[in-house]
C-alpha cells in the first residue's frame, strides 16, 4: 500500500495441513478471495478446489524470507 517495491516481491503463504501435520507453502496468487467472505478462501491444490479457513494460514513469506508467522 505504501511501498510499491515491497509489493513486487514473490509472496507465499504457509497453510497448515492437518493430514500431514505440516505447513505447505503456496504462491499467494493461487488464492481466490470472495468479497464479503471473512472466514475462508479457495485454492486449487492438486487439481482439486479446496475451501480453506483463514485460521489455517500460519506463515507468510516474501522472496523466501518470513515476514509474518502465527505465534504458538
Amino acid at each position: 500500500r505504501w511501498d510499491d517495491a515491497f509489493g513486487q516481491g514473490a509472496f507465499e503463504i504457509g497453510i497448515y495441513d492437518r493430514v500431514d501435520d505440516a505447513i505447505e507453502f503456496h504462491p499467494l496468487d493461487e488464492l481466490a478471495l470472495e468479497q464479503g467472505n471473512h472466514f475462508s478462501f479457495t485454492m486449487a491444490v492438486d487439481g482439486e478446489l479446496l475451501t480453506i479457513p483463514f485460521h489455517r494460514i500460519r506463515e507468510v513469506r516474501r522472496d523466501g524470507q518470513t515476514i509474518w508467522k502465527r505465534a504458538g
